[in-house]
C-alpha cells in the first residue's frame, strides 16, 4: 500500500516549487486562482524502489492574498488526518513567523511522522540561521532549497526511511474494487445496494464517510473485495474543505484498488473535480468504470444515454476507451452490469499478449502509417514487448526514440485497443533505444 506525504506550512514558503522537484514536474508555479486544474497539486514520487504520493495542500487554499491562521489550520488538521507522513515547509529568509508557531503547535500533538524541512538555505550563513527553527520544538530541521535542488535528496531518504514496514498483506488474489467519486454522488447508496444492508451510514450531508474498508462480496457466483473508504466522519475541527478532503480520500481508495468504479451525478454532469478524480485513476494505472449515477431523475428521451455517453467522452479524451454505465443506486438499475463490468476491466488490466501475436500486429500497423521524420531524419521501429507491469506497458524499440511524438504513440494505443481488448485501462507507452 503506498504511503501519502502532504506538504504544509503557511503561503510563500515554497510548497508548490517543493511538490514540483519532488515530483520531476515541469509545471509552473502553481497558480492559486480559482479554476486552475487542481489535480496538479497530486503527484507519485518513485525514490530508491518505494513509490508513494505526495500532496501540496497550499494548492487548496482560496484567496491566497488574504488567507487567516484558520485556513491554514483546516489545511494541517486534514493532513494529519490523512496522510502518512508529513513535511513542514518553513522560510529562512522570513524567520520564525507567528503563524509558523501556530502549525508547530497542531503537529506537536500529532502523533505522525513529521519532517521539520527549513527551504530556500543556499548558503552556510543561511544554515546558521536555520537554527532557529529548533524553537517549535520538531526536532532537527533538515536544510534545503527547493528551487536548486540541493538537500531534497536527503529529505527523501528520510522520508522513505520513516515508512513503517508493512506486515505482508494477506493477498488472497481477488480483485479489488473502489468506489470513489467526490461528496454525495452516492457512492454509499450504491455500496448498500450491492451488499444488500445498511452497513454505511446514508445522509445528504457531504463528506460523511471516512477510513478505507474492504468488504468481502460473495454471491451470484462474484467473489471480490469492495474498498470503500466507509463509517462516520469524526466531527473533528476541520469545517469541510470538501475539494482537497475528497482528492485525499480519494487518493487513499485508488491506491488500494484494481478497479476503480467511479460515481458521477447524472444531474450534475462531469464537473471539474469529477475529471480531477479520473485523472488521479489514469496517474495510479487503474482500471475504471465510469457510472452516471440518478439516471433515474433525468428525463430522457431516445437519444439521451447516447448523447451523454459522447458528452463523457468528449471530457475525458484523449483516454475515452472505458465503460460507461447508467445507473440507480436506488432503483437498483443495471448494478450488475456495473459488476459484470468491473471484473471484465480487472481481466483486462491483467492481459498479456504474446511478444510474435503483438509483433505481428503492430509492426504492420507502423508499416501502413510510419512515424513523421523529424529534421529529415526517419525513425524505424524495430520490435515491440509488453513489459512485465502490473498495469500493461509496452516497448517499443526503435533508433531515434526521442523524435517519436505524443500523437503517433497515441495511433500506437488506438492500435493496441483496436487489436488486444483493453478497454478500462491505461496504457503506457515506451520507446527504448534498439
Amino acid at each position: 500500500m503506498s504511503n501519502i506525504v502532504a506538504i504544509v506550512g503557511r503561503p510563500n514558503v515554497g510548497k508548490s516549487t517543493l511538490f514540483n522537484r519532488l515530483t520531476g514536474s515541469k509545471d509552473a508555479i502553481v497558480d492559486e486562482t480559482s479554476g486552475v486544474t487542481r489535480d496538479r497539486h497530486y503527484g507519485k514520487v518513485i525514490w530508491n524502489g518505494k513509490d508513494f504520493s505526495v500532496i501540496d495542500t497550499g494548492g487548496y487554499v482560496r484567496n491566497s492574498d488574504d488567507i487567516f491562521e484558520e485556513e491554514i489550520r483546516k489545511q494541517v488538521h486534514l493532513a494529519i488526518e490523512e496522510a502518512d507522513v508529513i513535511i513542514f515547509l518553513v522560510d529562512v529568509m522570513s524567520g520564525l513567523t507567528d503563524l509558523d508557531e501556530a502549525v508547530a503547535e497542531i503537529l506537536r500533538k500529532s502523533t505522525k511522522q513529521i519532517f521539520l524541512v527549513v527551504n530556500k538555505v543556499d548558503n552556510y550563513n543561511q544554515q546558521y540561521d536555520a537554527s532557529i527553527f529548533y524553537r517549535l520544538g520538531l526536532g532537527d530541521p533538515l536544510t534545503i532549497s527547493s528551487v536548486n535542488g540541493s538537500g531534497t535528496g536527503d529529505l527523501l531518504d528520510a522520508v522513505v526511511n520513516s515508512f513503517k514496514k508493512e506486515g505482508i498483506e494477506e493477498d488472497d488474489g481477488l480483485p479489488k474494487f473502489a468506489i470513489i467519486g467526490r461528496p454525495n454522488v452516492g457512492k454509499s447508496s450504491l455500496l448498500n445496494t450491492l451488499i444488500g444492508e445498511e452497513r454505511n451510514i446514508v445522509t445528504p450531508v457531504s463528506g460523511t464517510t471516512r477510513d478505507t474498508i474492504h468488504t468481502r462480496f460473495k454471491k451470484f457466483n462474484y467473489d471480490f473485495y469492495l474498498v470503500d473508504t466507509a463509517g462516520l466522519r469524526k466531527k473533528s475541527k476541520v469545517s469541510d474543505n470538501i475539494e482537497f478532503y475528497s482528492v485525499m480520500r480519494s487518493v487513499r481508495a485508488i491506491e488500494n484498488a484494481d478497479v476503480c468504479l467511479q460515481l458521477i451525478d447524472a444531474t450534475r454532469g462531469m464537473e471539474a473535480q469529477d475529471l480531477s478524480i479520473f485523472n488521479l485513476v489514469k496517474k495510479n494505472r487503474k482500471g475504471i468504470v465510469l457510472l452516471v449515477n440518478k439516471w433515474d431523475l433525468v428525463e430522457k428521451d431516445t437519444h439521451t444515454t447516447k448523447e451523454y455517453t459522447a458528452y463523457i467522452k468528449s471530457k475525458i479524451a484523449p483516454f475515452q476507451d472505458v465503460p460507461v454505465i447508467f445507473t440507480s443506486a436506488l432503483t437498483r438499475q443495471r448494478v450488475f452490469k456495473v459488476l459484470e463490468s468491473a471484473i471484465e476491466v480487472y481481466e483486462n488490466r491483467k492481459r498479456k499478449i504474446p511478444t510474435s501475436k503483438l509483433n505481428d500486429v503492430m509492426l504492420e500497423a507502423i508499416q501502413n502509417s510510419p512515424p513523421p521524420a523529424v529534421k529529415g531524419k526517419y525513425v524505424r521501429i524495430k520490435y515491440v514487448t509488453q513489459l512485465p507491469t502490473y498495469a500493461p506497458s509496452f516497448a517499443f524499440f526503435c533508433n531515434l526514440p526521442q523524435y517519436v511524438r505524443e500523437p503517433y504513440k497515441r495511433y500506437l494505443e488506438n492500435r493496441l485497443r483496436e487489436s488486444f481488448k483493453f478497454t478500462g485501462v491505461p496504457l503506457q507507452i515506451f520507446m527504448r533505444k534498439k
